[in-house]
C-alpha cells in the first residue's frame, strides 16, 4: 500500500487529504545483466558515440566533414554543401525519420527507446560508470544507507567526476558541429592556459554557454533524471499505443506458461507443485532501467530495451527450463500459439507495407534529387532606382543584379547571357569567377536597340552556365523594360 492510500485509509470522514501531483520518485538500483539484447545494446551505444564523438574531427578536402556553420549559413555533409535554400532536404530528413519510427514502432515496438535514444544511450554509459566505481546494485543501496563518511564521499566524487568531464566533453563535442572543432580547441586551451582572462585566442560567450548546457543537460538527465525523461518528459511514452496493434512485437511476460508463480529448489518438478515456470526471482525488476514489473502486461513506461528479457533467460537456463519465459512476441501469437514464421508473416500487413512503400519513395525521391542536384543557384533583383534609361542614343539599358551561389567547393567561372528579345545583349563582362562555396552580387546590364521592342514589359531569361562544364547551368526569368 502506498502513502496515498494509507492517508485516504486513515483520514475521518469529511477530512481533507492533501494528495502530491506527482509520486515521490522511488530511488531505481537497477542490476547489471548480459546476454544476447545487452550485447546488441551496447554495440550501437559504442557505434553511436563513435560516430558522435569522431564526427567532428574528420577532415574532407582540407575542411571539417561535417560542419554546421550557421554563422556563414552553409553545412558541410563531406562533400555537399548545403544552403538555406536548400532547407527542402532537411525537411525531407525530418519526414524520413518520422516514418521511420513509426515503422520501427509498427513492427516491433519501442526499438528507437531501448537501443539507440540518446536518452537511453548515455543512462547505459553513466550506469556502467556507476557500477565500476560504486559496484553492482546491492554494493550500491548499501552504500547509500551508510553515513557520509570518507570512503563513501571519495566514490561519489570519483562518480561525479567522471559524469561531469564526460558530460562536458559532450557538450564540447556538440558545439563541434557548428563551430570547426580544431578552432575550437584552440579557444578553451587558450581560455584555460591563461585563467579565465582571454589572452589567448577568443572563446564565445554563445560558445561557452552551450558547451556547459549541453553538458549539464547530458549530466542532470543520464546521471540524476534517468527514467523520469522516459515517463514524464517525454511524449512518445504517451501516444506510441497510436502505433501499436496485436502483431507488433512487444517484450511480452507468457502468462500461461509462468503463474502461478513461486520459489522452489533448482532440482524440484515444477508440475508437482503447481507451479508455473517463473520463480519470482523479481530479475526482471532489478534490471529495469524503469523499475517496472514486466509481469503486470505492458506499461507505457517500458522503453523495450530487452533487459528483462536476457535477466529471466539466466534463470531459465539455471533452472533447467526452456529460455523465452519473457521473450518479443505479440498479442495475437500469444492467444493464436502462432510460430515464428506465422508471426513474420503477419508483419506484412497494411499498415507496414504502407509506412514502407512511403518511406523507400521519399528516400528514393532525395536521393535522386541530390544526385541530380545542380551545384549553381541564381536570384535575379531588379534595380528600382533606374527601371529603364536610354544610352548613348541608340539603346534601352535595364539594371539588374545576379546572385550567383557556386555551391561546390571547387572555384567556377561563369558565363552570363540573357535571350528573349530582338536584339538583346549583355552589357558587361559576360564572365564571372566565383569562389567555391562562395555566393556573389555581380550587376549586369541588358541592352535592347531603341525602337525594337514596343513600351511595356516584355518577358527575357537569365542563362548562367558553367564554363568548364556546360551542364553546370542556371535559368532564371525576369522582365524587361521599355518606356
Amino acid at each position: 500500500m502506498n502513502d496515498s492510500a494509507k492517508k485516504n485509509e486513515l483520514s475521518k470522514p469529511g477530512e481533507v487529504v492533501e494528495q502530491p501531483l506527482y509520486e515521490i520518485r522511488q530511488q531505481i538500483y537497477s542490476r547489471a545483466v548480459s546476454g544476447w539484447f545487452a550485447r546488441w545494446r551496447w554495440a550501437l551505444v559504442i557505434f553511436t558515440q563513435v560516430v558522435y564523438y569522431g564526427g567532428p574531427w574528420l577532415v574532407w578536402n582540407g575542411r571539417q566533414a561535417v560542419l554546421f556553420d550557421l554563422v556563414a549559413r552553409k553545412f558541410y555533409i563531406f562533400g555537399i554543401v548545403f544552403w538555406p535554400q536548400d532547407f527542402i532536404y532537411l525537411t525531407g530528413l525530418l519526414v524520413i525519420s518520422a516514418l521511420s519510427l513509426f515503422l520501427f514502432t509498427a513492427v516491433a515496438g519501442r526499438l528507437w527507446c531501448g537501443y539507440a535514444c540518446p536518452q537511453t544511450v548515455y543512462t547505459e554509459i553513466f550506469m556502467w560508470i556507476e557500477r565500476k566505481v560504486e559496484g553492482d546494485r546491492w554494493a550500491r543501496m548499501r552504500l547509500d544507507q551508510q553515513p557520509m563518511l570518507a570512503r563513501k564521499f571519495g566514490l561519489k566524487a570519483v562518480k561525479h567526476g567522471l559524469w561531469v568531464a564526460l558530460s562536458l566533453w559532450t557538450g564540447f563535442t556538440f558545439v563541434g558541429y557548428f563551430t570547426p572543432i580544431h578552432q575550437l580547441a584552440a579557444e578553451i586551451a587558450g581560455f584555460a592556459a591563461s585563467g579565465g582572462q582571454g589572452s589567448g585566442p577568443a572563446l564565445g560567450p554563445w560558445e561557452i554557454f552551450w558547451v556547459l548546457f549541453y553538458g549539464f543537460a547530458t549530466y542532470g538527465n543520464a546521471g540524476w533524471m534517468r527514467e523520469q525523461v522516459c515517463k514524464y518528459m517525454c511524449p512518445y511514452a504517451r501516444f506510441q499505443s497510436a502505433m501499436f496493434d496485436s502483431d507488433t512485437l512487444v517484450i511480452t511476460y507468457d502468462r500461461e506458461r509462468g503463474e502461478p508463480r513461486g520459489p522452489r529448489a533448482r532440482n524440484v518438478d515444477a508440475q508437482s507443485l503447481g507451479l508455473g515456470h517463473c520463480v519470482d526471482c523479481d530479475i526482471c525488476v532489478q534490471v529495469c532501467p524503469t523499475g517496472i514489473d514486466i509481469r503486470n502486461g505492458l506499461q507505457y513506461e517500458c522503453i523495450g530495451c530487452a533487459a528483462c528479457i536476457d535477466g529471466c533467460d539466466q534463470v531459465m537456463a539455471r533452472m533447467g527450463y526452456p529460455k523465452g519465459l519473457i521473450r518479443y512476441t505479440t498479442e495475437n501469437a500469444l492467444q493464436q500459439k502462432l510460430a515464428l514464421r506465422q508471426i513474420l508473416a503477419r508483419a506484412q500487413r497494411p499498415r507496414v507495407l504502407v509506412y514502407t512503400a512511403i518511406l523507400w519513395s521519399i528516400i528514393i525521391a532525395i536521393g535522386i534529387t541530390l544526385y541530380t542536384r545542380v551545384p549553381l543557384k541564381v536570384n535575379v533583383i531588379r534595380d528600382r532606382a533606374n527601371l529603364a534609361r536610354e544610352v548613348e542614343g541608340r539603346w534601352v539599358e535595364n539594371i539588374y543584379r545576379l546572385q550567383i551561389m557556386n555551391t561546390q567547393e571547387a572555384p567556377h567561372r561563369f558565363i552570363v547571357r540573357a535571350n528573349g528579345v530582338e536584339t538583346l545583349q549583355v552589357a558587361d563582362e559576360e564572365a564571372v569567377e566565383i569562389p567555391g562555396a562562395s555566393a556573389r552580387m555581380v550587376p549586369v546590364r541588358l541592352r535592347v536597340e531603341t525602337g525594337k521592342l514596343a513600351a511595356g514589359s516584355h518577358k527575357i531569361e537569365f542563362e548562367v552556365t558553367a564554363a568548364d562544364n556546360a551542364a553546370v547551368v542556371a535559368r532564371e526569368r525576369s522582365i524587361f523594360l521599355v518606356r
